[in-house]
């Protein structure tokens, strides 16, 4: 019966073709929005955490009621011995020290006097230290312009468009000027040993990058820093388990009255990130019931076409003693094969669409040069496993569906009419 109703289909191109058409435009779009907008959502998270949460993230209490206003005075004491003790009881986590600060940026000219200044943005890494792996994770090796890496605590990067702005070159010298910990003033002079451009619109305007050392020598932090960020050693986010760590931990200190002890916060937790992470994860199957729905009312209309269209087959086969059972299963039948067939091509479209968003991606780099959300500025789709079979589930389905409610039509076939009918 199968290999049956396979002919009739291929050899009657008017009863298959616009369902195939219509079904494999659907099931391509399906494929390509969902691995596209997942991709892009698991991008901005991927960027969040690398740059910004970490996929946890311990800070003092004070400072996390505060952290948009860089409050460096409430920050960690102590962290030596607090990362010695995470790195003995969470060995599965690879924990770093941060410390964001703001000030401004002072370019002397030659004589001494300032050519330009600018509000900075600034953040200290282990830029020295390469067993931390902050600079493979920042990927800042790969976004530098022109330059190289700091060699000693006195070097910086700066950002490419940050260092236009102020006519700086490399091996120019710049002066910060902010607060310590303390409360005090603080100046220091840094070499520009590079420019650098990370391709985040909120980060590169004002972007400052030192060593972690030289930083909390600055700052007055020996030993203290504002952030300590926590990344899985396989370098993907684990929610469940990021939840029950910061379960764990937190439960460990909720005796503890200090303001000051550290708190941990998921990435989940940061930056509303939690209602992206529940998006992206629902992600195809949003778009699975979308064009489910769209294409079903199509292909409903389409079956209702095919039908009148073959009102008369319907009718011989009926006189020829078919039961009308029999011509509705088959019906359905023909309408699983068309989904396949239909599917088959549209998941080939769509992963080839797919997989040159993923390759390629979409600039939108004119469309966040404003925004402080931290977000690339290269969007590219993923291609995941779930992309392989997912179209399949509103390519077959809509098209069965469709031909159930147009199929209905063959119950209300009258036999004695059907003679009658065939005479005309």
């Amino acid at each position: 019966m199968i290999k049956f109703l396979f002919k009739g289909i291929i050899r009657d191109k008017s009863r298959s073709m616009l369902p195939i058409i219509v079904i494999s435009l659907g099931v391509s779009l399906t494929i390509v929005l969902s691995g596209f907008l997942s991709g892009a959502m698991t991008d901005m998270v991927d960027q969040n955490a690398k740059f910004d949460t970490g996929h946890v993230k311990i800070m003092s209490r004070a400072y996390a009621e505060n952290k948009d206003q860089l409050p460096n005075d409430l920050a960690l004491l102590g962290v030596d011995s607090l990362i010695t003790a995470l790195q003995v009881n969470y060995p599965d986590l690879q924990w770093v020290k941060r410390i964001r600060f703001g000030g401004l940026l002072d370019a002397p000219d030659g004589s001494g006097e300032s050519k330009g200044q600018g509000p900075a943005a600034g953040i200290a890494i282990n830029l020295l230290d390469a067993s931390s792996g902050e600079v493979e994770r920042m990927n800042i090796t790969n976004s530098i312009v022109s330059g190289n890496l700091p060699k000693n605590a006195k070097e910086a990067l700066i950002g490419d468009e940050f260092a236009s702005k102020l006519n700086l070159k490399i091996g120019d010298e710049v002066t910060y000027f902010g607060t310590t910990m303390n409360g005090s003033m603080t100046f220091q002079n840094f070499i520009i040993s590079g420019t650098i451009r990370f391709g985040l619109a909120a980060m590169d305007r004002g972007a400052i990058l030192l060593d972690i050392t030289a930083a909390q020598e600055m700052l007055d932090m020996e030993d203290g820093t504002g952030e300590i960020l926590g990344f899985y050693n396989n370098g993907v986010y684990d929610d469940k388990a990021a939840i029950a760590l910061e379960t764990a931990f937190n439960e460990k200190m909720k005796d503890n009255p200090d303001e000051y002890a550290p708190e941990m916060f998921t990435l989940r937790a940061q930056n509303n990130l939690g209602d992206l992470l529940d998006y992206a994860n629902n992600m195809s199957a949003i778009f699975v019931i979308i064009f489910v729905g769209a294409m079903s009312v199509v292909l409903w209309n389409t079956g209702l076409i095919g039908g009148l269209r073959r009102y008369q087959e319907f009718g011989i086969r009926l006189a020829l003693g078919e039961s009308k059972g029999k011509i509705y299963r088959s019906l359905v039948l023909e309408a699983t094969l068309i989904g396949i067939i239909g599917s088959l091509v549209g998941t080939s479209l769509g992963l080839l669409g797919a997989f040159y968003l993923q390759n390629y991606g979409i600039n939108i780099e004119g469309m966040v040069d404003n925004s402080s959300m931290m977000m690339p500025t290269v969007m590219r789709a993923k291609v995941t496993p779930d992309l392989y079979y997912i179209g399949f589930i509103p390519g077959v389905f809509a098209m069965v569906f469709g031909n159930i409610l147009s199929g209905i039509g063959i119950y209300k076939r009258e036999t004695a009419t059907l003679f009658k009918e065939l005479e005309v």
